[in-house]
């Protein structure tokens, strides 16, 4: 846990916390915007459909997105901040009733500074409450309203939520945006969340974390455990981006290296670098992990293959019989995206028979692992 005290005008030791003045903050460090939402040059979540006209046109493709090209344009990042306050409004409106919600940032590595989302229960209880770092898909996205239901159901849970909008996010400048580094820096960003918990949030528990997160999220969360596995209590991936050679080869290895790594932070191609696609590629970590861990596939998703996820799967249950929880699901509805599936007017989810068995499955998973009562 950081230590945390006041401070004079020359700040704190490495490793402490403290407010901050308009000067930004340092490593672990969070601060809210306000009940204004972002402060200028940041961005909340935006109607995800005007986002993602915005982002097409920025050829930002991501990983649930076709394997299509796009016209290489400049990023509109003024258009993707104002789209972001929209949908940091729709996520407070939605808040109301439901949970208490806060816009906070906090310092990473390399003093980047990264956006959160942060919602708690109405009402705390004496006994502290475990929490959630929940990481959204997609290299090119942030936290989507189709989480909207989910979240609320977690924070009726009794669950503290973090939601981290790491380093590659759209709708907060050019400065996040192009600071992305898939498998790498991006971890660090999501695990430092965690320090934000134990050092803002005394309600949470810090012995009862747990990191879940979908696709390209699914493979951060993976990658967050194996690293740091004294940091969580509990892993959930649901579709998780698994292997990078199988990734590459069957999907195009220049186009898949453009889409993930358009700074060459791995110096290369997978057979140039096969030290760097291996240490960021799930399949590759799997005895590294240490806590519960649960992983669920479809056997139709067009993005996370089946031969790709089940290499994975076929992993855990060999290696990590008392650890993993695993299941595949046959076909649903909606193949990569069939647990976040949700009406586009109400919000509500489509509670397909597979998008309900996958979050009961969740829950209790979740529950067990955090001891929640």
């Amino acid at each position: 846990m950081l230590a945390t005290r006041s401070t004079g005008p020359h700040g704190l030791r490495s490793g402490q916390a403290r407010s901050t003045g308009p000067h930004g903050l340092r490593s672990g460090q969070a601060r809210s915007t306000g009940p204004h939402g972002p402060r200028s040059g940041q961005a909340g979540s935006t109607g995800s459909h005007r986002l993602w006209r915005a982002v097409a046109l920025a050829v930002v493709v991501t990983t649930a997105l076709p394997a299509a090209a796009q016209p290489a344009r400049t990023p509109d990042f003024h258009q993707m901040v104002r789209d972001q306050t929209v949908t940091d409004r729709r996520w407070r409106e939605a808040s109301v009733g439901f949970m208490r919600m806060e816009k906070i940032s906090y310092r990473s590595l390399g003093e980047l500074e990264v956006p959160a989302f942060v919602f708690q229960p109405l009402e705390t209880t004496p006994r502290r409450h475990p929490a959630l770092v929940w990481v959204h898909e997609n290299i090119r996205g942030h936290l989507y309203e189709h989480y909207i239901p989910f979240v609320r159901e977690a924070v009726t849970r009794g669950f503290v939520v973090i939601a981290p909008e790491y380093r590659g996010s759209v709708g907060y400048g050019r400065e996040l945006y192009e600071a992305i580094d898939y498998g790498g820096a991006e971890i660090d960003d999501v695990v430092t969340a965690v320090d934000v918990l134990a050092t803002k949030y005394p309600a949470v528990d810090r012995r009862r974390v747990a990191v879940i997160g979908w696709s390209h999220g699914g493979m951060i969360a993976l990658l967050s455990a194996a690293r740091n596995p004294e940091r969580f209590a509990a892993v959930a991936a649901l579709v998780p981006v698994t292997n990078l050679f199988h990734r590459l080869a069957s999907k195009g290895v220049e186009r898949q290296r453009q889409l993930i790594d358009p700074q060459n932070r791995f110096g290369g191609t997978p057979a140039e670098r096969r030290d760097v696609y291996r240490d960021r590629s799930p399949l590759f970590q799997v005895d590294k992990l240490t806590i519960p861990v649960l992983v669920h596939l479809a056997d139709n998703d067009e993005d996370v293959t089946i031969d790709e996820g089940m290499q994975l799967v076929d992993a855990l249950r060999a290696r990590k019989p008392d650890l993993a929880t695993t299941k595949v699901y046959s076909a649903p509805a909606g193949g990569h995206t069939f647990d976040r599936r949700v009406d586009p007017t109400t919000l509500e989810p489509l509670n397909t028979p597979e998008q309900r068995d996958s979050w009961s499955r969740v829950w209790a998973f979740l529950d067990q692992s955090l001891e929640t009562p």
